[in-house]
């Protein structure tokens, strides 16, 4: 359909743009931005009535599982992409460690195959690092590139070997894709539960030191300096890592980085049930509360804060969920024996949000993290073999003849999270139960409503 969003506060970072005004999207194109006072487009629109909303371009999630093929008891392509939808998200980067995994041809076709026909917004695969995931031998970097992954990465598992990753590197370079890291030294991380400190102390639970994070980011950005390859560290979470990351980047390497939303807005102390950042105390009963269990953990208060000034100074390029739906079965059990994963595309943009309505975090800056940056870190570089990028020009912009994948929320609905609602089978949320500030009324998707609110109402008119 041809749309008007009309009379929002429209704001797009890609190009400075803040403004109230109109936006028209004609045969899935952004073709009108009433404030860059081009010509207005003639013909029938349906009308979003955008007035009090703001409208910003789709946020592009770089790091998300939706479980299918193999694990659609947990998730699948049509269930996590209605969650992406409602969550705001019009393309997703779905990680490799499916069953079986994405390290060929086939099954990167069966992914993008399955998108199309039962997904509701974009779905661009992410190849695996090693044959298997099993960190022995390369996959079959040029067969993945040519069938489309946008990136390489053996996520859910780090690349022990430094010899195998040195060469994943290396390899990378020619074909155009960045490597994204788990970054976990598994000698010192294992049969870890949680962060290592006070709290997993006073539960009697074992811990997973910072240091496990920070030695295997230390030796990736050597060898990315060696290789000139460029790097992508997946979900970092401690103050070391930062550090070592800025460093890194002063070099001028070709090093990027991500934050989830969990890690900005929660501590280690979730998991006794309590929240800083929502003032939200659980009942006791929810001690040792496996929502709260995830890979990196939750850290400390001091991490927390480290990780949000590296997000205001650039040090960490981009936001992404991380989103890791589980069964019920996967959770309802002991702490040490639950899996790790937050199930996170419906709760990212109100829990972020929260960092904005007090004050430690500029709501530009938060949406030009969710929508240009990450897409410039997929760029595809030029020497390569692959020249052509499978993503699409104009993701993440509200450009003139970008696609039409916009994001209209109000930043000062408030909301109750039920997991009970979630478009995602993943019911695994933290955040259940709390007040959030901050929700997504629609979403479209090459000018198509992938989702609407039910208190929003649609119009239509000739303009």
């Amino acid at each position: 359909m041809n749309l008007l969003i009309k009379g929002g506060h429209i704001l797009d970072p890609s190009q400075g743009l803040d403004a109230i005004g109109d936006l028209y999207i004609v045969e899935g194109k952004i073709t009108w931005v009433e404030p860059l006072k081009e010509k207005r487009p003639l013909g029938k629109f349906a009308v979003i009535p955008a007035s009090g909303l703001l409208v910003c371009p789709g946020f592009v999630d770089l790091h998300c599982h939706l479980r299918q093929p193999g694990y659609e008891d947990k998730e699948t392509i049509a269930s996590g992409t209605r969650a992406a939808a409602k969550g705001g998200f019009t393309t997703l980067c779905c990680m490799p460690n499916t069953k079986p995994p994405v390290d060929s041809q086939a099954v990167v076709e069966y992914v993008q195959r399955t998108a199309h026909t039962e997904g509701v917004v974009r779905v661009y695969p992410i190849g695996c690092i090693s044959k298997g995931l099993k960190g022995e031998e390369l996959a079959e970097m040029g067969e993945l590139a040519a069938a489309g992954v946008m990136a390489y990465s053996d996520d859910g598992q780090p690349v022990t070997s430094s010899r195998l990753m040195r060469h994943a590197l290396e390899y990378s370079l020619a074909f155009g894709r960045p490597i994204i890291d788990h970054c976990e030294d598994k000698a010192l991380s294992a049969d870890g539960a949680m962060n290592e400190g006070w709290v997993a102390t006073r539960l009697g639970l074992k811990g997973i030191p910072a240091a496990a994070e920070e030695a295997i980011v230390a030796r990736d950005i050597a060898l990315a300096e060696l290789t000139g390859a460029c790097l992508h560290i997946a979900h970092v979470s401690t103050a070391g890592s930062v550090d070592l990351l800025r460093r890194a980047k002063d070099k001028g390497l070709a090093v990027t980085a991500e934050v989830t939303p969990h890690h900005l807005t929660l501590t280690e102390e979730r998991v006794m049930g309590f929240s800083t950042q929502t003032a939200h105390h659980t009942a006791s009963a929810l001690w040792y509360d496996t929502n709260a269990k995830v890979n990196p953990p939750l850290r400390s208060e001091k991490d927390r804060q480290a990780l949000l000034e590296a997000l205001k100074d650039d040090t960490i390029d981009a936001i992404a969920t991380d989103h890791a739906p589980h069964t019920i079965v996967d959770k309802l059990c002991e702490f040490d024996a639950a899996a790790f994963g937050i199930s996170g595309l419906e709760t990212a943009l109100g829990c972020l949000l929260s960092l904005v309505h007090s004050g430690q975090l500029d709501l530009k800056l938060l949406i030009s993290k969710l929508t240009w940056e990450p897409v410039r870190i997929l760029e595809i570089k030029k020497a390569s073999l692959f020249p052509t990028s499978p993503l699409p020009w104009g993701l993440g912009t509200l450009q003139m003849g970008a696609p039409g994948d916009v994001t209209i929320f109000d930043p000062s609905k408030e909301w109750v999270v039920n997991p009970n609602t979630f478009a995602s089978k993943g019911k695994n949320t933290p955040w259940a139960g709390c007040q959030l500030k901050g929700q997504v009324m629609a979403t479209v998707v090459a000018g198509n409503l992938a989702y609407r609110d039910d208190s929003l109402r649609l119009e239509g008119q000739s303009a």
